[in-house]
């Protein structure tokens, strides 16, 4: 969502909309093709899109994956025009296909989670702009070696956490620090991380129809668990999940 309370989405046709606040009609602001047909020539030629949002100040920011390697495909709008926003990327990523996972705003400005490489070399970064794209600031690369991404979440001052395949964790602080690896996440067939506004980190762990919220606590941190909560799901109904 924008300030104004304004909603944007990409569809899995391709078409990244918005709705005004309160919702109503849903109206088409771009598409795939549309941005590789008005930004041809700064090297990325997208072919999918993955994520949207938008700037503290209001104005749109569509990401995806570029056809061209070593690039990251983030389009900004001034005015009906659309421009590469995306950050430089580092060297050793030049070879590498990059995605744009997942954009978000922040209070003061927007993140961006990028991943590089290909399965078995997969590499991860986030990416912080405070004024739409016209400066970034990068974290260092993180190696997942053969582990991918499964969910990311965003915290106060652009605090990022991201869950992987295996039952590990990542989380980085802000602009200008690292990534920090934490202990095995609790057991479950989905585990997602939250940062909490007070500080730490929970991991939200579902299992069936019990959802558990656990707390990582202690140096060298343990997951305690905080709550266990029955969550009512009517088994069988063409709206059940598996």
């Amino acid at each position: 969502a924008a300030p104004s309370g304004q909603l944007i989405a990409v569809g899995q046709d391709r078409q990244v909309e918005t709705a005004n606040v309160g919702g109503g009609n849903w109206t088409t602001l771009t598409s795939q093709k549309a941005l590789a047909t008005a930004v041809p020539a700064h090297g990325c030629a997208p072919g999918s899109l993955t994520a949207a949002a938008f700037t503290p100040s209001g104005q749109p920011l569509v990401a995806g994956i570029c056809g061209h390697a070593g690039v990251a495909g983030i389009f900004s709008d001034a005015g009906g025009t659309w421009h590469p926003a995306g950050p430089a990327l580092p060297a050793a990523l030049a070879g590498q296909r990059v995605q744009v996972i997942r954009l978000t705003r922040t209070t003061t400005g927007d993140v961006a989670l990028l991943e590089a490489g290909s399965t078995g070399s997969v590499r991860l970064l986030a990416a912080w702009t405070g004024d739409g794209g016209q400066h970034w600031k990068l974290s260092p690369v993180a190696s997942l070696g053969g582990s991918y991404v499964v969910s990311a979440s965003f915290g106060p001052g652009g605090a990022v956490a991201v869950s992987l395949s295996g039952g590990r964790g990542l989380t980085i602080a802000s602009p200008g620090t690292t990534w920090q690896a934490l202990p095995s996440l609790p057991a479950g067939r989905a585990v997602v991380l939250a940062l909490p506004a007070s500080g730490g980190t929970d991991a939200l762990a579902a299992d069936g129809s019990t959802l558990t919220a656990w707390r990582l606590t202690g140096s060298p941190g343990r997951w305690v668990k905080a709550q266990s909560v029955r969550v009512p799901i009517q088994y069988g109904s063409s709206s059940s999940g598996h």
